[in-house]
């Protein structure tokens, strides 16, 4: 494992990089559990818009973290209240952690998480929940071993017309 990235805050020049983590991290961690023609459409361009827009949401209690090694972005990671349909409650959702494809495995993931969870204790919230897709098997190990564990919610979830069923994750949050 290289050195521990470095955890900061996204900033508008990040979105680009944040973009194109984000639609290769889908392209891996998702084939054969959505369709191909989804993953396959998905565009870098297309996605730094919507990681532009993330970024303008951070206002409303979201936070949009980055890591960085040797100068280069090399994960994204996004929380914020937990969405209860149009509710917020007082728990904290993960709502996202995304790792170049290059770097997974060698700890920016557990970096990311480690600096979203700490950031949520310290703002008070109970919980931090998480949804992920239910066929995802690395993604729900890597969940477990940082002490997350279904909560027996489900929620269905369509790409393309095809059902993709999510599992709702929980985590107690202590200060």
């Amino acid at each position: 494992m290289d050195d521990p990235p470095l955890i900061r805050g996204m900033t508008l020049a990040d979105c680009d990089r944040v973009a194109e983590i984000r639609v290769r991290g889908w392209q891996s961690a998702y084939r054969g559990l959505v369709p191909r023609s989804f993953l396959d459409s998905m565009s870098v361009p297309e996605e730094v818009e919507r990681s532009r827009f993330r970024f303008s949401t951070a206002g409303s209690g979201v936070v949009n973290l980055v890591a960085e090694r040797a100068g280069e972005v090399v994960g994204w990671a996004c929380h914020g209240p937990y969405r209860e349909g149009e509710l917020l409650t007082e728990d904290a959702e993960l709502y996202a952690v995304y790792v170049d494809t290059r770097h997974v495995g060698d700890g920016v993931g557990h970096a990311l998480l480690q600096e979203s969870l700490g950031r949520c204790t310290d703002a008070g919230h109970p919980r931090m929940l998480l949804w992920v897709i239910r066929g995802n098997a690395r993604a729900r190990r890597f969940y477990e071993r940082q002490g997350f564990r279904p909560d027996g919610t489900e929620e269905p979830f369509e790409v393309d017309g095809v059902p993709v069923p999510e599992v709702r994750y929980a985590r107690e949050l202590t200060g």
